[in-house]
């Protein structure tokens, strides 16, 4: 089924990042006018470089996501600019390997709390305004597998992305009457340089490609998708 966005405005976050870049390359490959949400936004024009001279794309002032100022001044920035908001798409976040639980670091733990979950909040409490204003919008967060269950070494990680998921269900409950879906995706191990260069002797041909991550999120942003509230979709690839 071909996706089509055509004149839709799209907010991506974290949009420099391999999965930011894959989901803003397929939204501008169907027709989306992309915002563009970034600390470092200098680096855009050379990752992007249909951005040049574009009335389709937008890029934002240097935001920091988990700064609820930065991410409003963002936010008016580009409803401004186009008009509306028709969805957003968060895939700011990271991973900070960890260490035994009772030896963590309480900076720690709010270094992977604030970068993961409380950057979805501060977003979409500033986008979710100007889409009930609409009565319409979708939002995409994402997630991780690691939200399912929680593992050695990594609960700062995993209780992060389970904030997520609790997160998105809380916002589709209380949107989903108005004209806005809000889901997740889960991907599995991503087939990024990095996770490659850190796992040099594992199978990449397991893991999950950003582009195929992108393609879940399309259709969770697209009409088709009208009747999907709430979910946690998993994207794991083969792994």
């Amino acid at each position: 089924m071909k996706l089509d966005f055509t004149d839709r405005v799209v907010v991506v976050t974290g949009v420099a990042g391999n999965l930011g870049i894959a989901v803003a390359n397929a939204f501008a490959a169907a027709g989306g006018r992309i915002a563009f949400v970034d600390r470092s936004p200098s680096r855009l024009p050379l990752l992007f470089p249909q951005l040049a001279g574009s009335p389709d794309h937008f890029i934002a002032s240097p935001t920091d996501v988990t700064d609820e100022r930065s991410v409003a001044v963002a936010i008016e920035e580009i409803h401004e600019n186009f008009g509306r908001i028709d969805a957003l798409v968060n895939t700011a976040g990271g991973y900070r390997a960890g260490t035994p639980l009772h030896e963590t670091p309480l900076g720690d733990w709010d270094f992977m709390l604030n970068l993961n979950a409380r950057s979805v909040l501060a977003t979409c409490k500033a986008v979710i305004p100007k889409m009930l204003q609409q009565r319409f919008g979708k939002i995409v967060n994402v997630s991780s597998r690691a939200a399912l269950h929680g593992d050695a070494q990594h609960a700062a990680y995993s209780v992060s992305k389970t904030a997520i998921v609790r997160l998105t269900e809380s916002m589709s409950d209380e949107l989903k009457n108005d004209g806005v879906n809000v889901n997740c995706v889960l991907p599995g191990l991503i087939d990024t340089p990095q996770n490659r260069a850190a796992m040099p002797d594992a199978d990449f041909s397991k893991w999950v490609s950003p582009e195929a991550i992108a393609d879940v999120i399309l259709f969770l942003a697209s009409d088709g998708a009208r009747a999907i509230n709430g979910a946690a979709v998993p994207v794991y690839g083969r792994s």
